[in-house]
């Protein structure tokens, strides 16, 4: 037994040598001291040099950079997480700016995709449909006491990578990670499970070294009830837990969300996460612009679960702002396969009613082809001021597109968010080319610097990272029983009003990325308070609870170790 989450303190072990080398939360490598050497029996199994944590970090990182490819980096920093997980964050923390794009967006993607190959040892959990009436037993080690977070996928929407069974395990573990680095939410108190209800991937399941449940996708009532008890087992094990769902396909991301968001404490991030940030880079944007965010146009590819997500708290902010509800629907364009989401339309969704278009609204519009519109006669006709990009379809966001939006708008707001890179709707290069350099730009995944007349600029990573470590960190510290839309909506104007925009109108839209634990604390304070004055978490004053969120924040150092009998 062992609690590695005092931070400062001298942490209490029972194990020696080999059980205790291989405890990622306790390994410390060669920066063991003499005396813990003597004491937990690591003499020969240690080489004799006594090294320091800053040795460790450059060992780290030179090995990391001499490989070729990023997945290679990847694949290294999973193994160092499961051997010296106290290293790993140290690293991770100290050089987020070149690492996140590693554990994270995009090169997560091919991670999930190459999961099976690169699995060395066990983290998290995978709940398989075979095992469903076990859940409540593989919840029950103890080893599992201290959990207060869980990001949850069942795999069958990675990024914009499409079902990878097993292989989104990728998600949780990378999402946790940030929680962690950005946070600093200690490891011992998170846990990344995968609901493994089997994959209709063909290249998995054919894969002999495929490690998930071999069998077709399990769905409709079955697929229900397994999610059913594995949220009852969960409440019953945590009352207090925080829940976040992760990559779930369209169709069952919306669905679960409204379900069991008046249960738990939950929040999805695809839909509420990738909203927030959305919303307050746009904030930020209008610093820029001048165009006040009641006057803006706001054209949306891709209307399911993340485009309706944004929609939605993008359409609160407006009409927080004064805008009557009704004229800011219809500032709203989204766009989905089959075109412009106009009235009469087949199959217009729940999440999508809000913003369909009147079709008295576009009877005058120019169309190539009547009751068939397009991005292209949305960009003609609308004239939009921002354009977001959740569709995953690369290259969606033409030339022709873009340059139609740039006759009508001085500065256009053109937000290309589909992860990975590959199928990002748009390059920033391009996006500024086509704009003639007008063009205020965030993306989903980090892209190099644009080259502008001479002047290059970095590109902003609409990253969902802004915004979930600091709702994880702010619901711990209040003791929120519930994560509602407020948060989300503070979230999005803490994150605006730290844009370098606010002091500099040629500034970049989002603080830089080596400034995310300063964001994410902001974040959890202002998200905090928000809990109090929604009613979701027991007020105290503002001292208390500064004092309680900052108590969840870990810093990655080795600490002493006391040897104690096992329990």
């Amino acid at each position: 037994m062992s609690d590695t989450t005092s931070a400062g303190k001298a942490i209490k072990v029972s194990v020696t040598g080999f059980d205790l080398i291989n405890k990622p939360m306790l390994n410390k490598g060669v920066a063991f001291n003499e005396s813990e050497r003597n004491t937990f029996r690591l003499h020969g199994i240690l080489p004799p040099h006594i090294g320091t944590m800053e040795e460790q970090i450059e060992r780290r990182l030179k090995g990391m950079r001499s490989f070729a490819t990023d997945f290679e980096r990847y694949a290294f920093l999973r193994e160092l997480q499961d051997s010296n997980e106290t290293l790993f964050y140290a690293l991770l923390v100290r050089y987020i700016d070149e690492l996140l794009p590693l554990v994270y967006t995009p090169t997560v993607g091919e991670g999930c995709q190459h999961f099976s190959e690169i699995w060395r040892k066990p983290r998290g959990l995978f709940l398989s449909y075979p095992n469903k009436q076990r859940i409540r037993d593989i919840l029950a080690d103890p080893r599992f006491d201290p959990v207060r977070v869980i990001v949850v996928s069942d795999g069958e929407r990675i990024l914009g990578l499409g079902d990878q069974g097993a292989g989104g395990m990728g998600i949780p573990i990378g999402k946790l990670s940030l929680y962690t680095a950005c946070a600093g939410i200690h490891p011992d108190l998170t846990l990344p499970i995968l609901l493994d209800v089997g994959t209709n991937n063909t290249e998995r399941l054919s894969n002999p070294l495929y490690i998930g449940w071999r069998h077709e996708r399990v769905v409709g009532a079955e697929y229900d009830a397994f999610v059913e008890e594995f949220v009852e087992a969960v409440v019953e094990r945590w009352p207090d837990i925080l829940l976040q769902w992760e990559d779930f396909a369209g169709s069952n991301a919306s669905r679960l969300l409204e379900k069991y968001r008046d249960r738990l404490c939950t929040f999805n991030d695809d839909i509420q996460g990738t909203a927030s940030i959305a919303a307050g880079t746009l904030l930020a944007a209008v610093n820029v612009t001048g165009v006040k965010l009641t006057d803006q146009r706001i054209a949306v590819l891709g209307a399911g679960s993340a485009g309706c997500g944004i929609s939605n708290l993008l359409l609160r902010a407006m009409v927080d702002a004064g805008l009557d509800e009704d004229l800011a629907r219809a500032s709203f364009y989204l766009v989905d396969r089959n075109g412009l989401i106009v009235e009469g339309m087949e199959g217009i969704t729940p999440a999508q009613e809000p913003f369909v278009q009147q079709r008295d609204a576009i009877d005058t519009w120019v169309l190539e082809k009547p009751y068939q519109v397009g991005l292209l006669e949305v960009m003609r006709n609308a004239k939009p001021t921002v354009l977001i990009g959740v569709s995953g379809q690369a290259g969606a966001f033409t030339e022709p597109v873009i340059r139609e939006m740039a006759k009508h708008v001085q500065r256009p707001v053109i937000f290309p968010l589909s992860n990975p890179t590959s199928r990002s709707e748009g390059t920033p290069q391009h996006l500024m080319e086509w704009t003639d350099g007008r063009a205020l730009i965030g993306t989903g995944s980090p892209f190099s610097p644009v080259t502008w007349n001479g002047k290059t600029t970095p590109v902003d990573q609409t990253n969902n990272s802004y915004i979930f470590p600091g709702i994880g960190l702010g619901v711990l510290g209040a003791h929120a029983r519930r994560v509602t839309d407020g948060m989300f909506m503070v979230a999005a104007k803490v994150v605006a009003a730290m844009s370098p925009t606010a002091q500099d109108h040629n500034g970049r839209l989002l603080p830089p990325v080596d400034q995310l634990r300063a964001v994410s604390l902001a974040v959890a304070k202002a998200v905090a308070r928000q809990a109090q004055a929604d009613g979701v978490a027991d007020p105290c004053d503002e001292a208390t609870l500064d004092q309680r969120i900052q108590s969840f924040v870990w810093e990655p150092k080795y600490c002493p170790y006391e040897l104690v009998p096992p329990c």
